[in-house]
């Protein structure tokens, strides 16, 4: 029987006997039983095809439309029991359609709310159109969710005409954001240039957004949705938390908790000298250029307070030797801060603390030192990374740069 049912047609062919046997006199009660023996569940796409088998072989057309009840009683159980998966909450579509719904009222809020500027900005007025403004760019982590979970999947696929086009757009809603906040910030006194301003930043605006929750909808859904796999989507949902939500919450119906002949996602092929990490992999060698290269000296000590590891950047700012691998911490600082080290220690330790910094002069540099409890995903004491970085040239920063100095 496995063979059939891991076979199309073969399968087309069993459940087309079925509903000729149907039309020839057996009861609905017997060929609900042998097709939930046979199979236990069937797409609608299925069922329109053996129909449409059946009008080939023979079977008027009026027969199959006679016939239509009997066909959804036969099946009724196996179709609602294959509800589509994005339309289960907790489905990474279903959270994304679900936040558009939410959005809507949203600008609905903002849009009233600066009509009630127009017709005169008090103070009032004026702040709670700046929270409805706030409100609305909680959004933001819908975007998010696109540019930095959905469209990489997508473009694996090949496909990048999203992470293009759409990316685009929600910087231009963005910077529309912007634009509309710095009116309420400092709104004009004149009564028409106030409206002029307001309506020329809101109107775009709310007409990207409710432009981009149609092309979601038919576009982007329906497209990642023939173009991902269930592990994808699967994969997907485990990302999403780490951005968050914008209104909602993602449901827990979706993934099922023990899914009918699905199959367990597999981990990549091992590679070769390739070092799996949490968010990606490494070879050795690439994780000591990305260490090298980081603006920053890191140092590791572990729960015996012995030196593990430090980074070897290009212009270390204290020296560092591979003789210190090893050693107590305690001995790699002078008689006079050891008592400061030892405390920083036993808080981490403790649980007192995560973290301590300090900063120094030097030689005319302005230099930053952290310390950082590591702990484990249950919060033991993993060790103590210290961070140094040289921040003259951070601290003399003004303004923005936004394009690139040629």
């Amino acid at each position: 029987m496995a063979e059939y049912i891991n076979n199309g047609e073969k399968r087309r062919q069993l459940l087309q006997n079925l509903i000729q046997q149907l039309h020839d006199g057996r009861s609905v009660e017997d060929v609900k039983g042998e097709f939930a023996r046979l199979l236990g569940e069937i797409g609608a796409g299925e069922l329109a095809a053996v129909e449409q088998a059946l009008i080939e072989g023979g079977l008027a057309v009026n027969e199959v439309k006679r016939l239509c009840d009997v066909h959804v009683a036969v099946f009724r159980d196996a179709l609602d029991a294959n509800q589509p998966p994005e339309e289960i909450p907790g489905h990474p579509v279903h959270t994304l359609r679900a936040e558009n719904i939410a959005c809507g009222p949203v600008l609905d809020d903002l849009r009233e709310a600066l009509a009630a500027v127009k017709a005169g900005p008090t103070p009032e007025r004026l702040e709670t159109a700046r929270a409805r403004l706030r409100e609305l760019r909680q959004f933001e982590k819908h975007y998010l969710r696109k540019e930095n979970i959905l469209f990489p999947f997508l473009e694996k696929k090949g496909f990048s005409g999203p992470s293009h086009v759409m990316w685009a757009i929600h910087d231009d809603i963005r910077a529309s954001w912007k634009a509309l906040e710095g009116v309420l910030a400092a709104p004009p006194a004149d009564p028409a240039a106030l409206t002029a301003q307001l309506d020329g930043t809101f109107l775009p605006l709310d007409k990207m957004m409710r432009e981009m929750f149609y092309k979601e909808e038919n576009i982007l859904y329906p497209t990642a949705l023939e173009k991902l796999s269930a592990e994808e989507w699967l994969d997907i949902r485990k990302q999403e938390e780490g951005v968050g939500y914008a209104y909602v919450l993602a449901g827990g119906q979706w993934p099922p908790q023990d899914p009918v002949g699905a199959a367990p996602a597999e981990e990549p092929a091992a590679l070769e000298g390739v070092i799996r990490l949490q968010t990606g992999a490494l070879t050795v060698e690439q994780i000591k250029s990305v260490l090298t290269h980081l603006p920053i000296d890191v140092t590791f000590v572990d729960t015996a307070d012995r030196v593990r590891f430090f980074s070897e950047s290009k212009e270390r700012i204290f020296p560092r030797s591979p003789a210190i691998i090893g050693r107590k911490v305690q001995q790699c600082h002078p008689p006079t801060s050891v008592h400061r080290v030892q405390r920083i220690l036993d808080d981490f330790r403790a649980g007192r603390r995560d973290t301590a910094d300090f900063w120094i002069q030097m030689r005319g540099r302005f230099i930053y030192i952290a310390y950082y409890a590591v702990r484990d995903e249950d919060g033991a004491y993993q060790g103590t990374l210290e961070v140094t970085q040289d921040l003259t040239r951070l601290r003399g920063l003004e303004g923005e740069r936004r394009l690139l100095d040629e």
